[in-house]
């Protein structure tokens, strides 16, 4: 007995509360945070590599060359780099981020969050804040390495600007990556919020001013583009002489050309901001807007700055590009409007002006992104001013949206016109009174079409019923009836027989009638058969 009890099978032990399981599903988020630093930077690692490669005159070694795609990779996200090999030995700084550059992080960050929130039966869920943490933190791990590598390359990053610019981008997007992992829920506001907020946000008015919002800024950014476009084609000659005269060979300008790709987006932005108004600065003291500009400093050769529009004022060409922010405005006022007859006129305001707010923070925001410094004395400010955009953009839409969306809102639901129209009030041609002619056909068949409309697909149309063709009737043939001679005999007694008596009959109970064989057909005559004459 005692070696059965000192020798016995261990149970074993409660799991102790202290010790915490290591989650497989967690790892693999942060593992997919760090590979998508990592295609970003291998990305841009091999564009560089190649063009070191091609060049005829190589600056420095392939350390160089990875060097400076590490400071690439953070100037995606919006970090100043540091350029030391200037003509005055100042340091100046490079913060003009190239807009479609900051496309490449913040996909391959979207895309991991969205795996990592993506889970399957077998396989572990996580919650939407562990996927977000454990992601974050394998691609700011990178972010840091990156960042201390590029220390010792020709442009260095700015450590202060590296802080924040890194964890700003990478947070975005691994916010959207895991919103849409999880379906792209639209509520419940976190509790933490006032109960009025909350109530408000549910209000399908704020979508529409983000619709409205979003449009007006498309429409902006469109015509910047065209101005761009524009002005290229105006300035074809001094743009080709720029580019030709860079670089005489091909990979030069291959890079030339992927420089200007990658700054198209950042133009658009300056053309938008140019047709607003407050234009965009050109150095320190110079801006440049449709009602004139002035001379700027040397600038450095590019193509982009031959399209710039040259010093003195304005002219009727130039003042044209104020049309952008007209049209701009009444895309947000047309956007504004519900397809719901119970909204009121001050509410469709309401949804306009909320709309003008959207389109002017998100011109504010692409107006920061999109500008930078180029130098440290003239250069500091080189590119459109966030707050003047913003606030421009924001005027010009709300006086053209309010009034345009108040209109496009009583036009489309304006009462019908014409005979057989039904008022505001219900009755038909507005003075026909309910009971006279609810029940008239056209009126009714209106009634039904404008019900339909207005609830969109939750009466489906009804397809009207067939209708049995008339069958036809045979024409009845013509009958002859033969007339037959009466004889008349004299003294022969025509009158009433004498009528014996008849025995009572009892009485029959109710038959019913035969059910005919052959429905009856509407429309059909039944002629009695009669004899053919003799």
């Amino acid at each position: 007995m005692t070696q059965v009890t000192e020798r016995g099978t261990r149970l074993p032990a409660a799991p102790r509360a202290g010790v915490r399981r290591r989650s497989p599903a967690a790892a693999a988020c942060v593992v997919g945070g760090a590979v998508a630093a990592g295609l970003g930077l291998g990305f841009l690692a091999v564009l560089v590599i190649v063009l070191w490669i091609s060049s005829p005159y190589p600056d420095s070694g392939p350390g160089g060359a990875l060097h400076l795609a590490a400071g690439l990779w953070l100037l995606a996200h919006g970090t100043e780099l540091v350029r030391y090999e200037t003509l005055s030995g100042v340091p100046a700084p490079v913060g003009v981020t190239p807009l479609l550059l900051v496309a490449l992080p913040v996909l391959l960050m979207r895309r991991a969050a969205r795996l990592g929130g993506a889970c399957d039966d077998d396989e572990e869920v996580l919650p939407a804040t562990a996927v977000f943490s454990a992601v974050l933190c394998g691609y700011l791990a990178v972010g840091a390495l990156a960042t201390v590598y590029a220390a010792g390359g020709p442009m260095p990053a700015d450590p202060i600007s590296a802080a924040w610019h890194v964890p700003l981008v990478a947070v975005l997007a691994a916010a959207g990556g895991v919103w849409g992992a999880k379906g792209r829920p639209l509520g419940p506001l976190p509790n933490w919020l006032p109960r009025g907020v909350r109530r408000g946000f549910v209000r399908p008015r704020y979508a529409l001013a983000l619709r409205a919002g979003a449009g007006g800024a498309l429409v902006l950014l469109g015509g910047g583009a065209l101005l761009v476009g524009a002005s290229l084609a105006w300035h074809g000659a001094q743009v080709q002489a720029s580019f030709l005269s860079l670089t005489g060979v091909w990979s030069g300008r291959f890079a030339v050309l992927l420089l200007a790709l990658a700054l198209i987006p950042n133009a658009m932005v300056w053309g938008a901001a140019y047709a607003l108004g407050p234009g965009f600065a050109l150095g320190a003291g110079v801006t440049a807007t449709p009602l004139g500009s002035g001379s700027a400093p040397a600038l450095p050769r590019f193509p982009l700055l031959e399209a710039l529009p040259a010093a003195g004022p304005g002219t009727p060409l130039t003042w044209a590009a104020v049309g952008v922010p007209v049209v701009a405005g009444l895309a947000v006022g047309w956007f504004a409007v519900r397809r719901a007859r119970e909204v009121s006129y001050g509410e469709t305001a309401l949804t306009a002006a909320l709309g003008a707010v959207v389109c002017g923070l998100a011109m504010a925001g692409l107006a920061a992104a999109s500008a930078g410094p180029l130098g440290s004395r003239r250069l500091a400010e080189f590119g459109p001013v966030w707050w003047a955009t913003g606030a421009a953009a924001f005027a010009w839409t709300l006086v053209l949206a309010v009034p345009v969306a108040v209109g496009v809102h009583a036009w489309r639901y304006r009462p019908a016109a014409g005979p057989g129209a039904v008022s505001a009030d219900g009755d038909a041609d507005g003075d026909v009174p309910v009971g006279g002619g609810w029940h008239d056909s056209g009126v009714r068949e209106l009634r039904w079409e404008l019900m339909r409309k207005a609830s969109g697909t939750l009466v489906p149309e009804i397809a009207p019923e067939p209708v049995a063709p008339p069958v036809p009737v045979a024409p009845e043939p013509a009958v002859r009836v033969a007339r037959r001679a009466v004889t008349v005999v004299a003294g022969l007694d025509l009158g009433p027989a004498p009528v014996a008596p008849v025995a009572p009959v009892a009485p029959v109970a109710p038959v019913d009638p035969p059910v005919p064989a052959v429905p009856s057909v509407a429309g059909v005559r039944v002629l009695a058969r009669r004899k053919p004459p003799v």
